[in-house]
Parts: C-alpha cells; structure tokens; sequence
C-alpha cells in the first residue's frame, strides 16, 4: 500500500521528461528547508537581474520572463504607445530565456525558468486586449464545439506550443503557469469566472501533454478558488500573486494556509509573483514550505519603492535562501 501511495506522488504528466521530473524532486526536496530567489525579467537586457548582482553580489536561482510578444493576435493599428513599448520590449524574450538556460547547465549552475504569459484576447480587442476591458473575447465560448473562439483559441495554442517545444528539443524544463490570476476578472480568462479558468487551463494540459507531446512542462495553478482547482492529476505547483497594499515583515503564512486549504497539500506551493519580498528570518523560523517566490519587474525590484536595499541583502544573504 505505501508504494502505491508513493507512485501517485509524481509529476501531472506521467510522461514528463527526466529533467522535467528532476526539478519537481528538486522543488519538493527544498520546501520547508529553504526558499529558491526568483525575480521576473520585462525586457532583454533584464535590468532586474544587473540591479539584484550590483546590489548583493549574487543572481537569483529562478528567472521569469513574459511571452506577451508572441501573442498571435495583437491589434497593432490600435494600441496605445505603452502598449506598444511593452511587446518591443518583450520581443525575443524566449530566445534569451533558452540562452540563458542553455548557459545555466553549461555551468553546472542549475538556475530554474519559469514564464508569464499576458495572453493578448485570441480574437477582437484592442490595446492590451489580455485584459477584460480591451476586448469582447467571451471564455466561455472556447468551451463549446465548433465557434470562432475555440477555433482561435487552438490556434494561439499551436503557435505558443512550437515556442515550447524548443526548450524541449534541448531538454529545458520550464515552470508554466498559464491563466495566471484567475482569482480574479481583470484578465479575459478570468472574467467569467475561475471555473471557466479551470476549464480553459484542462483543454490546455490535455492539448498539450497529449497532441502536442510536450513534457518539458511542470504546471503552476494560480488561484485559491477552491471551486476552481484543475485537481491534483492536472497540478505539480500551486501558487499565489501577492501585492500588499504596503511593506509588512511576512512569510506569507495567511496566503499559504489559504492556498492549501483552497486546492491540496501535497503539492508544490509558491509566491509565483510577489511585490514586496518575503522576510527571510521569519521564513527560516516558521519553515512555510514555499519553494519559490518571484519578485515582479521593474519598480518592484529595481529602487527602494517597494524593497529596500537592506532587505534584498538580508534575502540573498541568508543561508536559508537559494542564489545563484
């Protein structure tokens, strides 16, 4: 009975590569004993991760960065000038993420990937159409046979699909966390609802672990809707956003204890994106299990607006943090 039980506790994909399964060890192994430094990247020349080595004299373990760019169906003649600056700005993004990993194992340095995608709306919208109000995209038309939405819906699916399939050509892993924030209705994924989410995210591990034979992935769900979790055969990571409205010291153990409660215990659990950095002597005490934290780009790292330089230095010198 202990060795069926063991068996059940593997990857979402029972056919996920050797490299994809050793980093699901890996996280597992880590949680609770320290926690890996993540930081999200917005542009090529990642002046995130030149501001964290100015600054401490280390990388961080985890590197996030944006696939906006390649969204299929940007609405170019409509977007306003941010918009815009933001896809140039992200253009070539999973050509540096496959360079930089492909470098990390060349050096034995084991730094871990991890993308965002802000999906542009699969069919209308305007400007930043991955949010609910830049576009009329209903979600819950994907789920029905035969429509427009559907048929689109695929179609940016095949296209982000080849981009990942690179990363498994050169046996990358990648920490994937799609329909990010369903919590919530500000983004088109979200905006009927997290069970619409849910649904959207099974078509999407099914299409990909099965027509696309992709396994290079380890799924990341990102909500505490508990009515909206995939279920543990379709999850390797659960995970949280977190912004708080101003700086506290925190381990973030109220959002761990809801995370868990709201989708399962024996999972991965991690701060997928977080503003404010977590405190690092708190976390050492109380040993949260979170695996990962990602700090957000930009402002949230770069500048004492939203984490002081003491505080980043307290994080990645701590022996209880993962660096590179």
């Amino acid at each position: 009975m202990k060795m069926e039980k063991e068996e059940k506790m593997t990857t979402a994909d029972p056919k996920a590569t050797k490299e994809t399964v050793e980093l699901w060890h890996y996280l597992h192994a880590v949680a609770g004993k320290q926690i890996i430094t993540g930081q999200h990247t917005q542009t090529i020349p990642s002046e995130e991760i030149a501001y964290i080595r100015q600054t401490t004299g280390k990388e961080p373990k985890l590197r996030g960065f944006e696939l906006l760019g390649y969204s299929p169906n940007i609405n170019y003649a409509d977007a306003s000038p941010e918009c815009l600056t933001e896809i140039e700005e992200n253009k070539g993004t999973a050509g540096m993420a496959l360079q930089w990993a492909i470098e990390q194992r060349k050096n034995g340095n084991g730094g871990i990937l991890t993308f965002t995608f802000h999906w542009f709306s699969p069919l209308g919208g305007r400007d930043k159409s991955f949010y609910t109000e830049h576009t009329d995209f209903d979600a819950r038309e994907v789920l029905k046979e035969g429509t427009p939405e559907r048929a689109a819906f695929y179609h940016d699916m095949d296209v982000i699909a080849e981009i990942l399939r690179r990363f498994q050509e050169e046996r990358i892993p990648i920490l994937w966390r799609p329909f990010h924030e369903s919590y919530g209705t500000w983004f088109w994924w979200g905006a009927q609802g997290p069970e619409v989410a849910r649904n959207l995210y099974h078509l999407m591990f099914d299409y990909y672990t099965g027509e696309k034979d992709l396994h290079n992935l380890l799924w990341v769900w990102n909500s505490d809707v508990p009515e909206a979790y995939p279920g543990d055969s379709y999850v390797d990571v659960v995970s949280m956003d977190v912004y708080l409205p101003e700086y506290l010291p925190t381990d973030y153990a109220e959002t761990y204890k809801k995370l868990v409660t709201a989708t399962s215990r024996n999972k991965i659990t991690a701060l997928a994106e977080i503003g404010y950095l977590p405190d690092i002597d708190l976390l050492q005490k109380s040993r949260i299990p979170w695996a990962y934290y990602m700090t957000w780009s930009k402002e949230f790292c770069i500048g004492e607006k939203y984490n002081s330089v003491e505080n980043l230095k307290k994080m990645y010198d701590s022996e209880y943090a993962v660096t590179l």
